[in-house]
């Protein structure tokens, strides 16, 4: 089927190449950048005849962001270069008339945050509002789109329902005021992982008490537990045995029993379905996201700014998102061979894990980091490269924008050499640092509301869409 696709694309237009090539790419399997040197001139520039093509320009920008490692500085590139620049161009030379423009609205949002990084569900929501401007829409698709998108908000609000009571049941946010009060905000996060009706419920309700958790316990490190009470938490999840609740203050002893009852739920229900106990690696993915907490609350206590490189070694770890990936691969993973296990927990964690988490402690850092050293938190990676490099708040946020770019391709890189795991847990680990540059785009996603990140959240799971009916 791939194969005829290609064929049926092969119109010489920069629309349809550059469409190609990134659907293609998206989907696993690999196609050249080559197939863009036919837009280029004798001297190997873009063609100037191509500045006016918005849909085309639009296109290629989308592609260049599907580049990969050994691509840097190449052709890709170039690409995304001189189509943003003359994206922004197009912007820049309209007339009052066009500001409203349903193309003018698709570059701003791409110049915004590119296809390849959104959320897919918010993307949704989103081009749903816009296509229906298309003066060639097609009336049919628009309504099934409609009804698409209502038919799993349905379905996330149930377990928004569930998932509250769940909640209450805890009595974490009563036992535990200091915490963040989030659970819509943690189901986001998971929503953002796997929004699909196939069979999904379960895992979804799982991995946001899972994230709920990594909440709580960020915040008993980060605002509440003294030095040495965290020393004694850490250890008692490096254990993660009953008795161990034992050695806890009260207020731990809550959070400890349920992080060690969600924790034997998973582990249960894989036991059942596969005959693998994974207490241990989940015990490991909790202790490791714990120490990380911990070194970080002694660099608060003792004052101590970490270099860049030394902040980020600790810093994908503490954003929290290993521990969702991690019980992920577990909910998701069936048959797990002994092979992919060795390869998930053998000396460190394989790079699609580790480069999601990395998008999504730096667009983390780049929202909340002002906020939170003014609560007195420990030092960010802008702090960081401020301090160690001499340089203003401003060239710091540039070049923590550039390592997202690079980032990306580490993450487009790793799809591809990450053939042990299923496609379905390669779509949680890519989808959550999606969901974590859209949760940071307007500001903390996961904390501070404002306008912009509620109704966001309003759209997605509590307003539908009206439909209009002949």
């Amino acid at each position: 089927m791939i194969k005829v696709v290609v064929k049926q694309c092969q119109v010489n237009s920069l629309y349809y190449t550059a469409l190609k090539f990134r659907v293609l790419r998206q989907h696993g399997f690999y196609i050249s950048q080559d197939i863009l040197n036919d837009f280029k001139d004798e001297q190997g520039h873009f063609k100037q005849s191509l500045c006016n093509d918005t849909k085309g320009l639009l296109q290629l920008y989308e592609a260049s962001f599907l580049s990969t490692k050994s691509e840097t500085s190449t052709l890709l590139e170039s690409a995304n270069t001189f189509a943003m620049s003359h994206l922004k161009n197009y912007l820049h030379n309209l007339n009052g008339d066009d500001q409203e423009n349903w193309r003018v609205e698709l570059v701003r949002h791409a110049l915004e945050v590119p296809l390849h990084c959104m959320m897919l569900r918010v993307e949704t929501r989103w081009y749903i509002d816009i296509y229906e401007k298309i003066p060639n829409a097609n009336p049919l698709l628009t309504e099934l789109a409609k009804l698409d998108f209502n038919f799993v908000q349905a379905m996330h609000q149930q377990d928004l329902r569930n998932l509250s009571r769940w909640w209450k049941k805890s009595w974490l946010a009563e036992k535990l005021p200091f915490t963040r009060d989030r659970i819509v905000e943690a189901f986001q996060w998971i929503a953002g992982m796997m929004f699909e009706p196939q069979k999904n419920e379960y895992c979804r309700i799982m991995l946001t008490k899972v994230t709920a958790m990594a909440t709580v316990i960020d915040d008993i490190y980060d605002v509440y537990g003294t030095l040495d009470e965290l020393e004694i938490f850490t250890h008692a999840v490096q254990r993660m045995e009953i008795k161990a609740i034992d050695e806890l203050p009260y207020y731990m002893k809550v959070c400890y029993l349920s992080l060690f009852n969600t924790s034997t739920e998973i582990a249960y229900e894989v036991l059942k379905e596969q005959g693998i106990n994974i207490m241990p690696y989940l015990t490991k993915s909790w202790a490791d996201l714990c120490k990380a907490y911990l070194q970080e609350a002694r660099w608060y206590y003792n004052g101590y700014t970490p270099t860049l490189d030394e902040y980020m070694e600790n810093a994908w770890i503490s954003v929290g998102s290993l521990v969702m990936v991690v019980n992920a691969f577990f909910l998701v993973t069936n048959p797990i061979t002994k092979e992919v296990l060795e390869y998930v927990f053998s000396n460190k964690y394989p790079d699609i894990i580790r480069w999601s988490a990395t998008i999504i402690r730096l667009t983390d850092d780049l929202a909340t980091s002002s906020n939170e050293m003014k609560r007195g938190d420990v030092p960010k990676s802008i702090q960081c490269y401020v301090k160690e490099n001499g340089a203003s708040e401003e060239e710091a946020r540039k070049y923590i924008n550039l390592m997202i770019r690079e980032t990306w391709k580490m993450i487009n890189t790793a799809q591809h050499d990450n053939s042990l795991f299923c496609e379905k847990f390669m779509g949680c680990a890519v989808n959550v640092a999606r969901t974590g540059q859209t949760m940071y785009q307007h500001g903390d996603g996961h904390g501070i509301q404002n306008s912009e990140i509620q109704n966001r959240i309003s759209k997605l799971f509590f307003e539908p869409i009206t439909i209009s009916i002949p």
